[in-house]
């Protein structure tokens, strides 16, 4: 047996590891395109451990030994490639900042799918598909965020609004009931408003979920927080990769609700059949 996520679990286990043992996931996480063509001896002396030592790490996350470490680490790199990090220069053509938009883009939505908690996922999936009504709150860039994710609902056959003016937020949360739900979206996890709605909505009992970073003030005031960790970008007028982790995480609440709501997969394909009658025919239209 072995993790998943060989990476995660090395990252999540290592605060309960010994002090020895932090040393090979430290170097391991620093060198892991070398570590896989390594023998058991190569990285206790890197490491500056003892061969048990070694082993021990490897059962602290989950694998039977060395070998099936290896394994792990192995495949884990060869799904998950290195992307460019995202930094424009003046002198970049047209082709190589189109790469490094997308490969940066791939990279922020890379590092949220190996951090997310499934079983936040899965609490939030719950959540949404028994509430009465859902508000979306967020501002700027969040705000189209969650007019996109009020859209997914819709077509889930579950009533929710987004408000991205204050004083709409908290006569939104002051209105709530205890079978409603409020999915704060917050790229900074720090945004004062924010903060003084999701209080409201709490206090009218209606629970919170949050996407923002860990740790933020968002993340935590939340009743239930998704956590988004992406790089902020350099100042310059770029894309957001943190809009598009946030979306896809979004379109995986939907996706969740799709398989736990009853009827709606059958609602989702009368829609689909109803729109074909509002496109237009290729092949009669000469396209």
């Amino acid at each position: 047996m072995r993790p998943r996520n060989i990476i995660r679990a090395m990252e999540t286990c290592r605060e309960q590891m010994r002090r020895s043992e932090r040393k090979v996931a430290d170097y391991i996480l620093e060198n892991r395109k070398e570590v896989i063509h390594m023998r058991i001896v190569d990285l206790a002396q890197e490491a500056h451990v003892s061969e048990p030592t070694v082993v021990r790490f490897c059962r602290a996350i989950g694998c039977d030994g060395f070998q099936n470490f290896k394994v792990a680490l192995a495949q884990h790199i060869a799904h998950s490639p290195d992307y460019e990090e995202f930094s424009f220069g003046d002198e970049d053509s047209a082709r190589q900042y189109t790469f490094k938009v997308f490969d940066s883009t791939m990279e922020a939505l890379k590092k949220v799918r190996d951090s997310i908690e499934v079983s936040a996922i899965e609490q939030a999936v719950a959540l949404l598909s028994a509430a009465r009504r859902v508000e979306f709150y967020g501002f700027g860039a969040s705000a189209a965020v969650a007019t996109d994710a009020q859209h997914n609902l819709f077509r889930l056959q579950i009533s929710a609004s987004v408000y991205s003016d204050p004083h709409v937020q908290a006569m939104s949360a002051m209105s709530l009931q205890k079978n409603d739900v409020v999915v704060a979206i917050s790229q900074s996890g720090r945004t004062r408003a924010l903060l003084d709605a999701i209080k409201l909505a709490q206090q009218s009992g209606a629970p919170v979920i949050a996407l923002a970073p860990s740790g933020s003030p968002v993340a935590v005031l939340a009743d239930l927080a998704i956590a988004i960790d992406v790089d902020k970008d350099d100042g310059d007028y770029t894309p957001l990769p943190s809009r598009l982790a946030h979306m896809a995480v979004l379109d995986i609440l939907a996706v969740g609700i799709s398989r736990s709501k009853a009827g709606v997969r059958e609602h989702l394909n009368t829609i689909e059949k109803g729109l074909q009658a509002l496109r237009t025919d290729s092949k009669s239209s000469g396209l």
